[in-house]
Order: structure tokens, then C-alpha cells, then sequence
């Protein structure tokens, strides 16, 4: 395959990046990072694997069509990127595990899961499923057949991973959920004990089969599984600082501490929890889609990797121009054609070295960039 001439010649600079990414989480500071997405493919995609009972093996040229994709993209760049099948789906796996039918659209996004429960006495009769649930079996076939396709060299990822209160908040109908919190809170959090360990069981049997595996599900990221699991909390913004500590912080403790670290994708108007993000143990990274001024966040995480996405060029540089002395990014940036992305990655490394803390390995070729107004947006 094409990937393999690719792999020979970049294995050298995935190992480095690997270790770079590494540095930047836990080590020694190396620098700010930067990732270009590639989503680009050939092959189309046949919908989603989750749904139905289409053998998944229809599904394995798509997945390996883009892992190739993505090893020829970054042959060609000098950014921080390590390739990886992306094996990300729809928000639903989980509840759908627990019998949540997903719904699909007309229009092109993702299918959402309908909620099943709208009594705490419907919560509780909810049994525990198991990893043999339709959607989780299927997950976990199709990244058996793309490991026997790929070799064990291929980082394969997890599917999505909501935090366990935001999987009970699927299941449970959000006027009834939202209510329970105050009217039955026990069955919320036996909801969410169901629910984490579900997506504990799920987590340590897929690294356990599928061996070489990236647990970032959202943005486009890698980092060495030893430092723990990757997750969305977007409820967080729904209830207060004192509800979240009461329902959402004890299984986020839970899990960074079963798997050696967090790192947290938000989505959600949230800064109000920032205090309680912070009580995670080992917290390695932040993933914030800013609701507000981005100032606050970069000052309030201190040494905590910022992971900005879907974000253009100008508005990362103002970001660099609000750095910290401690403060640490890792840039994920919207992919373009090659000369593109060469020319975005030689201005951003260039920029890096100039603001911030600076960027050992700002090398890249670019004209450079002015700095952005350091009042931000």
C-alpha cells in the first residue's frame, strides 16, 4: 500500500512527534504544537456503521482510503501531527447501549439518541448493558477488521465518549433530567454509576483487543494512552457549580484516576466551572470551544495544554498573544490543500517562536505574521 512507502519515511518523524506531544502534556515545555486537519478521502463513506445490520466489513476500504489519506497529507508537513484511523461517531453509542433508539436525519449530521426514561423509577429498572449491546459490539468489530487490514502500527480511535452524566443525559428525557437533579437525585446518580461503568468496561476492553490505540475522540489529537482517556462534558454548562460537583466531578475523579489522566473537550457556556475542571486529578488538557472571552480560560488553566479547533489563523494568534508564561498550546487547525497547509504551518511556527513562550523547533518556511491584538476578540 502507498501508506507503507509513506511510513517508512515519516515513521522517524511520528516517533518524534509522539515524543514532542508527550513533552508538551507532561514533560520539559518543547514548544507550542500544531496539528492540520485531513479529512480529504476517495473512498465514500457508506453512512453510519453504527446503524443497522450492514456487515461492517463494507465499511473497511472508507476507514482505510482515509487513514491513507491522512499518512500522505502529513508526509508532507512538518506539523505535529500523528496519523490515526478516526473512528469517531455519532453522540449516541453508549445511550444506545442502553436501548436509546438513534435517530437519523435528511439533512448531512450526525444521528442523535432518543431518550427512553422519564421517571426515576424507569431509571432504575434500566438493567446495565453489556459490551455485546448492538452498537458497542459493532464499534468494536469494525476496529478489529481495520487492525487486521492495517497491521499494529495504525493508532485506531475510540467512537465518541460523552462523560457519564452527559450519557444519562441522553437516556433521561432533559425537562424530566433536569428536574430529578432536585427531586431525585439518588436515581440520577445511580444513572450515573450504571453509565460509568459502562464506559470504564468499554474503554479498558477496547485497548485491551485492539492494542495500538488513540483515546482522543474529539478535537483531532494523540497522545500515549498512559495518560489517560479523552471526553465531551457539555451539560456542565446546563447547571451550577454546585450541581456538578454533586453529580458530574465524582465519576470524572473516577476515571482520570482508573486511567492515569483526563483531558476534557467543552463545548458548552462553562467558565463557571472552571474551578471544578480543575479538581480533576491529572487534568492534561483542555479542548474549549470559547463561549466568552478566551483570556480568563488561558489564565485560569495555567500549564493545562490548550487545544484550540475550528479556529482560523488569526484568531490562534490572538490567543498566543494572550500566553501565559506558563500557558501551553496545541493548535488544531482546519485542513487545506498541501501548499496551503505548508505555507499556514511555517507562518503559525513562526508566530509561536515569536509569541508566547516560543517554539524550539519553529522552522518552518512563511512570511510571518504580524501579532494580533493582544485584547483578543
Amino acid at each position: 500500500m502507498i501508506v507503507q512507502e509513506c511510513s517508512r519515511r515519516t515513521g522517524s518523524r511520528v516517533e518524534r512527534n509522539k515524543s514532542y506531544l508527550t513533552d508538551l502534556f507532561v514533560g520539559e515545555f518543547p514548544g507550542h504544537g500544531i496539528i492540520v486537519n485531513h479529512t480529504g478521502q476517495t473512498v465514500p463513506s457508506p453512512g453510519d456503521f453504527t446503524i443497522g445490520d450492514r456487515p461492517e466489513e463494507d465499511w473497511v476500504a472508507h476507514y482505510v482510503d482515509q487513514y491513507e489519506a491522512r499518512v500522505r497529507y502529513h508526509d508532507a508537513l512538518e506539523d505535529e501531527s500523528v496519523p490515526f484511523v478516526n473512528l469517531n461517531t455519532n453522540t449516541g453509542v453508549f445511550a444506545a447501549a442502553f436501548g436509546c433508539p438513534l435517530h437519523t436525519y435528511d439533512a448531512a449530521t450526525n444521528a442523535a439518541a432518543r431518550p427512553i426514561v422519564t421517571t426515576a423509577a424507569e431509571a432504575d429498572a434500566l438493567r446495565a448493558p453489556t459490551l455485546s449491546a448492538p452498537t458497542l459490539r459493532r464499534v468494536m468489530r469494525m476496529a478489529e477488521l481495520l487492525r487486521e487490514e492495517l497491521g499494529p502500527d495504525a493508532p485506531i480511535s475510540v467512537p465518541d465518549i460523552q462523560s457519564p452524566f452527559d450519557i444519562a443525559a441522553l437516556i433521561w428525557n432533559k425537562e424530566e433530567f433536569f428536574m430529578a437533579l432536585v427531586l431525585e437525585p439518588d436515581a440520577v446518580k445511580r444513572l450515573v454509576r450504571k453509565t460509568t461503568d459502562l464506559l470504564t468496561e468499554f474503554l479498558k476492553e477496547f485497548m485491551t483487543r485492539i492494542g495500538n490505540v488513540n483515546l482522543c475522540h474529539c478535537p483531532n489529537a494523540w497522545a500515549p494512552n498512559e495518560l489517560g482517556m479523552w471526553l465531551s462534558e457539555d451539560e456542565a454548562g446546563s447547571i451550577s457549580s454546585e450541581m456538578f460537583e454533586e453529580f458530574c466531578l465524582p465519576s470524572l475523579i473516577e476515571l482520570s484516576e482508573t486511567f492515569g489522566g483526563m483531558f476534557v473537550h467543552c463545548c458548552a457556556n462553562a467558565d463557571h466551572q472552571y474551578d471544578s475542571f480543575l479538581k480533576i486529578p491529572n487534568l492534561r488538557g483542555l479542548n474549549r470551544v470559547f463561549t466568552s472571552h478566551p483570556r480568563n480560560t488561558i489564565e485560569k488553566f495555567g500549564s493545562i495544554v490548550h487545544i484550540p479547533a475550528w479556529m482560523g489563523e488569526e484568531d490562534c494568534c490572538r490567543l498566543l498573544d494572550m500566553a501565559r508564561p506558563e500557558s501551553r498550546f496545541l493548535f488544531n487547525m482546519n485542513g487545506c490543500e498541501i501548499p496551503e497547509a505548508r505555507e499556514l504551518v511555517g507562518r503559525m511556527k513562526e508566530r509561536m517562536a515569536v509569541g508566547g513562550r516560543g517554539s524550539r523547533r519553529a522552522t518552518g518556511s512563511g512570511s510571518g505574521m504580524e501579532s494580533a491584538d493582544a485584547q483578543g476578540r
